[in-house]
């Protein structure tokens, strides 16, 4: 039976304790007042309780085990920030309890396996939601708007930028950077944030042409250098590079050429640049920050994302991203990875859900890294929008 909300606060739960649940954690504190947190559920309980300083309100219990969670009636809502190895026992034991899950990107490490964690949920008609907390930002929000209103005109070039750098010591985490338990390198860790924002802005992509890489500045399984051309299917062209070897550290930036005007898109405002050569700066935060690589950002953004995310559970709509939606991002991911790999283009065959034909399991050789894993051939759908 799925759960619903009833009158009160709503209860809520993270399982995983892992680098961003501070953020979770504080997200949740600051949350509208008729959020709780009423549990973590951590490996290890006696090293998570720190958790608790950040969170404003009753303490929430700490325990080890997801079944306190997945048979409570007062938890209809679970945040799973936990690796993608471990996912699939959590998600299906939770799904199968009545438990609406907002999940922690990516979905899977590869697209069979977020295809399957979606068909779980669908199946035990529970709501799934990823946290691709981009979208909330202001600047991403605003541009949003102005593509909506169809004063830009036709889009016909996107540009996506990854910019990032990680020391060799982010990747000396056990399993960080693997097939095994990431899926990936910094495409499906790091760039899956922007790819998500920019197909939300530009509409899918239908092919690619790519090449990754592990450079000499890491050891790593994976990749962590990715470079793309695109075409849409709305008829625009673009590009997509993405590293955690690239110092100093840099901000995500996507630029959007329209007829009119051309779109930039960043973490702090978005610049339009008008054809009659005036420009206009939108959705500024002005606030002074130091870049941290490993913070990922303000918690308000999550804190968007998971009250939207209740929001949804209460009245019965969609979440902002449901996890079939963001299935889209890993059909491109696995995508540029075919590209790289065989070295030919990669048509994709469609946006609604996919199934990888002939996948080439994680571990196998290919050109992503030391060892690659991805889907090969045309990257095949099936499935209905949630």
């Amino acid at each position: 039976m799925v759960k619903s909300i009833k009158e009160g606060r709503v209860g809520v739960a993270l399982i995983g304790a892992g680098m961003i649940a501070k953020t979770h954690v504080a997200a949740l504190s600051d949350a509208r007042h008729d959020i709780a947190l009423k549990k973590i559920i951590s490996r290890r309980p006696d090293n998570a309780r720190y958790l608790a300083e950040f969170y404003e309100g009753e303490p929430p219990e700490f325990s080890s085990d997801v079944s306190a969670v997945a048979t409570d009636p007062d938890i209809p809502v679970a945040i799973v920030a936990t690796p993608p190895s471990v996912r699939k026992d959590i998600i299906e034991e939770l799904a199968v309890a009545g438990t609406h899950i907002l999940l922690e990107k990516p979905l899977g490490r590869n697209p069979d396996e977020a295809l399957e964690l979606v068909e779980i949920c669908e199946r035990e008609g529970v709501k799934l939601g990823v946290l691709f907390q981009h979208r909330m930002r202001a600047p991403s929000k605003a541009a949003a708007r102005h593509i909506k209103s169809g004063e830009l005109g036709k889009l016909g070039l996107v540009e996506i930028e990854v910019p990032l750098w990680r020391e060799q010591s982010y990747y000396d985490e056990l399993g960080r950077g693997t097939y095994a338990r990431d899926g990936g390198g910094v495409m499906i860790t790091n760039a899956i944030h922007s790819i998500d924002l920019a197909l939300s802005l530009a509409g899918p992509v239908t092919s690619v042409q790519a090449m990754t890489a592990t450079t000499s500045l890491h050891e790593m399984e994976a990749e962590d250098f990715a470079i793309s051309g695109l075409r849409f299917s709305c008829g625009a062209v673009g590009s997509f590079v993405a590293s955690t070897a690239m110092y100093p550290h840099r901000t995500e930036i996507i630029r959007l050429h329209f007829e009119r005007a051309s779109l930039k898109l960043d973490k702090d405002a978005l610049e339009i640049s008008w054809r009659n050569g005036s420009t206009d700066v939108e959705a500024k935060d002005d606030a002074p920050r130091n870049i941290n690589p490993l913070l990922g950002g303000k918690h308000e953004w999550h804190q968007a994302v998971i009250e939207d995310f209740v929001d949804a559970v209460r009245l019965g709509r969609k979440p902002m991203v449901t996890g079939r939606e963001a299935l889209i991002s890993h059909q491109l991911i696995a995508a540029i990875e075919t590209s790289s790999r065989t070295g030919n283009p990669v048509q994709l065959a469609g946006i609604r859900g996919m199934s990888a034909r002939r996948g080439v399991q994680p571990g196998s050789p290919g050109a992503g890294g030391k060892r690659a894993g991805s889907a090969a051939g045309e990257i095949g759908v099936r499935g209905d929008a949630e």
